[in-house]
């Protein structure tokens, strides 16, 4: 079993992972950059180190961890999700060094991280995937000829892209000429490759993912699906598990999917099948080689610890469960609560937290790593925390969801918190059916009263009479 466990990430994700190591008696040595001194996930760790004055660069120089890794003696790395956690480099500089990457290898890293490798591998597999393009495009003349194959809309992609960035939705040739330059600009800037492809736009479809686990010992098994349709801009904010769109039939197909993608490409590890779903047809988009931001709803509905499971798997231990075995109850609904003014067209608003009040109560989570008198930086995402609400049926998961929300105090920057309870109001998100396209189709949710209800406005009042006389 692993002893002592590097964590190549920060925030509420490297919080998470220090849990994970306590529950397992494994020792957790966290980084940090200058900016990051008083987070909460260096207070949590057993050990802690600074990786430099740069708000970034310590956390992107896949050499300098494993060295570090190696020097405090680890015997495993846990790269997170975002900053390196794809980075086959990474990957490769652990398997030389004799640390145990968790995650799956820098091959497979790789393969899926290409997006038009991972598209031959799928098709290879009999998953199925939307029209497009065979390999990367050549030049604007190639995309332009593809585009009028496959018919518009269409969607430019980075071909090492993710997180919604580097791509774009072309409706027509204008289009598509005017989003070629921007493309191939931002693929390079954020991902250092220049390659993009191009594939046939599906129209407000749904989002589906399914979550997988495989060991080495050829075991490979689904946690079921999440929904992330609630998204704005191919970020998600509201995630589902299971969703309430899917009949037993598509839930048992994409899971099945799920699995013959992941053992198509020898996977271990956690990871995440991404799907598109839109008028009964199920299309493969791309695999996320980590664990995903959004993992707590899968195990709450499903009871699993994943991140455990990471750990037992890099440990060359055999899954903890059997597929037959794993039963999902009830509805778990995750908010990230990002540090932005949605009535100002979601401008990050980072800053000093004057007062966190958690929420709590029955089948009430929260995954962060801020507290009151913690100031957010402005260099990193701007999510202050998740929260997750479970309950036994989707009406009562929206229910708690809206009492959870409202249990909430964040003060001192302005969040998402009341966006997402105008959504949770919505008859049209209450009934559980809606795709990709809700967000953008109701503009009207941002433009919710900010006027304060009495009790909050007697809170304020309080808090500021005890601290005028020093209780």
């Amino acid at each position: 079993m692993i002893k002592k466990i590097l964590i190549a990430n920060r925030g509420e994700i490297a919080v998470r992972i220090v849990r994970a190591c306590a529950e397992l008696n494994i020792r957790s040595v966290a980084i940090y950059a200058e900016a990051d001194r008083y987070a909460l996930h260096v207070k949590r760790a057993d050990e802690a180190y600074n990786v430099g004055s740069d708000p970034l660069a310590g956390y992107l120089n896949p050499r300098q961890l494993v060295n570090l890794a190696v020097e405090t003696g680890c015997d495993a790395l846990h790269p997170g999700y975002g900053f390196l956690s794809e980075n086959a480099e990474l990957a490769e500089i652990c398997a030389e060094r004799g640390i145990r990457f968790i995650g799956p290898s820098a091959e497979v890293i790789r393969r899926m991280g290409d997006k038009t490798e991972a598209r031959r591998s799928m098709i290879k597999a009999g998953v199925p995937v939307t029209p497009g393009t065979e390999g990367n495009l050549s030049d604007l003349q190639q995309a332009l000829s593809e585009a009028e194959r496959v018919g518009y809309p269409v969607m430019l992609k980075a071909t090492s892209g993710g997180g919604g960035r580097g791509i774009r939705r072309c409706n027509s040739q204008q289009e598509l000429e005017q989003a070629w330059p921007r493309v191939i600009s931002e693929a390079t800037k954020a991902f250092g490759s220049a390659d993009v492809f191009l594939e046939k736009c599906i129209v407000n479809p749904r989002h589906i993912e399914a979550q997988i686990l495989a060991d080495s010992h050829g075991n490979t098994v689904h946690l079921f699906e999440r929904d992330c349709s609630i998204q704005r801009r191919n970020q998600k904010l509201i995630e589902i598990a299971p969703s309430p769109q899917l009949t037993p039939e598509q839930r048992a197909y994409i899971g099945d999917l799920a699995v013959r993608a992941a053992q198509a490409v020898g996977y271990e590890n956690a990871g995440t099948v991404e799907f598109l779903l839109a008028e009964g047809e199920v299309y493969f988009m791309e695999m996320n080689t980590r664990v995903q931001v959004e993992h707590t709803i899968t195990e709450q509905i499903t009871g699993i610890d994943i991140v455990r499971e990471q750990i037992r798997i890099a440990s060359g231990l055999p899954l903890s469960v059997k597929q037959e075995d794993i039963k999902h109850q009830g509805f778990a609904i995750q908010f990230r609560i990002n540090a932005e003014d949605p009535k100002n067209d979601f401008l990050p608003s980072f800053g000093k937290i004057t007062r966190y009040y958690a929420p709590g109560g029955p089948g009430v989570r929260v995954d962060t790593a801020i507290y009151t008198g913690y100031s957010i930086p402005p260099y990193y995402d701007s999510m202050c925390l998740k929260l997750i609400v479970w309950a036994l049926t989707w009406e009562e998961a929206l229910d708690r969801g809206l009492r959870a929300l409202d249990d909430m105090h964040l003060h001192g920057v302005k969040t998402t918190t009341q966006y997402y309870q105008e959504i949770l109001r919505n008859p049209e998100f209450r009934t559980g059916v809606f795709d990709t396209s809700f967000v953008e189709t109701h503009p009207e949710l941002t433009r919710y009263s900010t006027k304060r209800k009495p009790e909050e406005i007697a809170l304020v009042i309080a808090t500021a009479i005890a601290a005028h006389a020093g209780l």
